[in-house]
């Protein structure tokens, strides 16, 4: 039986929108990827005639993503900032958000010649990927508790021809037991509330250890504001990606801990609170 491209791309459509807002845009992406074009020539052509080959592969894909798998793991990759990143079910999907955190740091980078710095719970690596393929001058480190999700950070590196040095362990612990002082912390940690995690769509997908921030979702928070207490130089910064009401109580926090020079909390552009900006 004759396979159209149009009517391939209207019936995926329509199984996808129970699971998706995005319905249209995941079905082009997913049927563009199959035949190796652009979403344009998928709108195009409807009238291309597909391969029994194609016309398989697009609707496996199709039935993941029904199922709710998100699209990023489907495609094995997902865009962050100004490059494409490898990503698996071992690493949380990167998110525009986390974009952020990463604006900071990059200016952050303009003021210093010299720079030593840490993403913590690195996961795919696009935080300090990024970082380092546009800050060649900083040392650049990453750490995250799984080995697996390292495996994928590392590849990425490799990718992006990114000099970044990682470690395995608990948040900045590889950083303490090196005897590193650190310029720069950048952590997009698990802040999600257990009880709230258990009941979000994304948790069937996304590795809970990349979710889950415990019982106020700022457990993990606490005890790397905890460690970096003597382990970061002067006038050293402090970037965390935090959840969208969680800005007071975090900066309370910092405070706290540390008595840091000033906390600072970061809005993203839908006014939620993103990020907490702490110089020391």
């Amino acid at each position: 039986m004759t396979k159209l491209l149009g009517e391939i791309l209207a019936d995926a459509k329509q199984r996808i929108r129970p699971v998706s807002g995005s319905a249209s845009l995941d079905a082009q992406l997913l049927i563009a990827e199959v035949l190796d074009a652009n979403r344009a020539h998928v709108i195009a052509h409807p009238e291309k005639v597909l391969t029994s080959k194609q016309a398989d592969q697009i609707e496996q894909w199709v039935v993941r993503r029904e199922q709710g798998e998100p699209i990023a793991y489907i495609l094995g990759r997902r865009a962050f900032y100004d490059r494409d990143f490898m990503v698996t079910s071992d690493v949380l999907i990167p998110r525009p958000e986390t974009e952020h955190l990463l604006e900071i740091a990059l200016e952050f980078a303009e003021t210093r010649t010299t720079l030593v710095a840490v993403d913590v719970g690195t996961g795919s690596g696009a935080i300090a990927v990024t970082f380092k393929a546009n800050v060649p001058s900083a040392i650049v480190y990453a750490t995250d508790i799984s080995a697996d999700a390292l495996k994928v950070a590392q590849r990425n590196a490799v990718n992006h021809r990114a000099d970044v040095e990682f470690f395995q362990g608990d948040l900045l612990q590889p950083m303490i037991d090196a005897g590193t002082t650190l310029d720069l912390v950048m952590a997009n940690l698990p802040y999600i509330e257990t009880e709230e995690m258990l009941e979000l769509a994304v948790s069937k997908y996304e590795p809970r250890l990349a979710l889950d921030g415990g019982d106020d979702g700022l457990v993990l928070v606490r005890r790397l504001l905890k460690q970096a207490e003597g382990i970061c130089n002067k006038d050293a910064m402090i970037l965390l990606e935090i959840g969208a009401n969680q800005g007071e109580k975090t900066r309370n926090q910092a405070y706290e801990l540390l008595k840091p020079a000033d906390v600072s909390i970061i809005q993203d552009y839908a006014g939620h609170d993103r990020v907490i900006k702490i110089l020391l």
